[in-house]
């Protein structure tokens, strides 16, 4: 009877043992599944980028953690984007949507304000009041195809008002804002219709 006992409680522990390895089988099993699908995710669907500079303020910080969405179907006005189009600072841009292809932008010397179509946009986004430069001289015509983007921090941004960045081929458009660390919300492009 003892020897009954014995073999009873081998089985058990040897049962017991079973179970603990299947549970951690399957422990293990979840956390490699979840790993390669966030990795799948961040590879084809979005991407972490960093902020640097002041260009975007007071929107965006320099050191400003993103997440961007790699897919885009199309941007619109006050869409904030990622490009990589080739630029004499040899690094990503991340600026706002203003137009688009077939678009025309001006910019009203007195008023600092940035006019697309012929209406002034309407912008609360921006750090402070546009100065005027010689490059604002002439009327702008965006290319089918194309964006003009610029940065939130006029005074203080390179973007599609300068020669050497031009406007941006949408092919070059690594994707679009959509939340940023520290946010308790997705990111709002704060964009008001004019």
């Amino acid at each position: 009877m003892e020897e009954n006992l014995n073999v009873e409680a081998l089985d058990e522990a040897e049962d017991k043992s079973k179970k603990n390895a299947e549970s951690i089988y399957e422990i293990v099993s979840i956390i490699v599944s979840a790993v390669i699908s966030v990795g799948i995710i961040f590879t084809f669907f979005f991407k972490i980028s960093t902020v640097s500079g002041e260009s975007m303020e007071n929107t965006l910080h320099d050191m400003d953690k993103l997440i961007i969405s790699s897919v885009v179907s199309d941007v619109e006005y006050g869409d904030v984007v990622v490009t990589s189009q080739p630029n004499m600072f040899n690094k990503v841009l991340i600026k706002r949507v203003i137009a688009v292809g077939g678009q025309t932008v001006w910019f009203d010397e007195e008023t600092g304000k940035t006019i697309v179509d012929g209406k002034p946009l309407d912008e609360p986004y921006i750090k402070e009041k546009m100065e005027y430069t010689p490059a604002m001289d002439k009327l702008f015509t965006v290319p089918e195809g194309h964006i003009f983007v610029m940065g939130d921090n006029r005074n203080n941004s390179s973007d599609s008002r300068d020669e050497f960045v031009g406007t941006i081929d949408e092919d070059y458009i690594v994707g679009k804002v959509i939340y940023r660390f520290g946010d308790k919300e997705l990111f709002k492009n704060q964009v008001k219709e004019s």
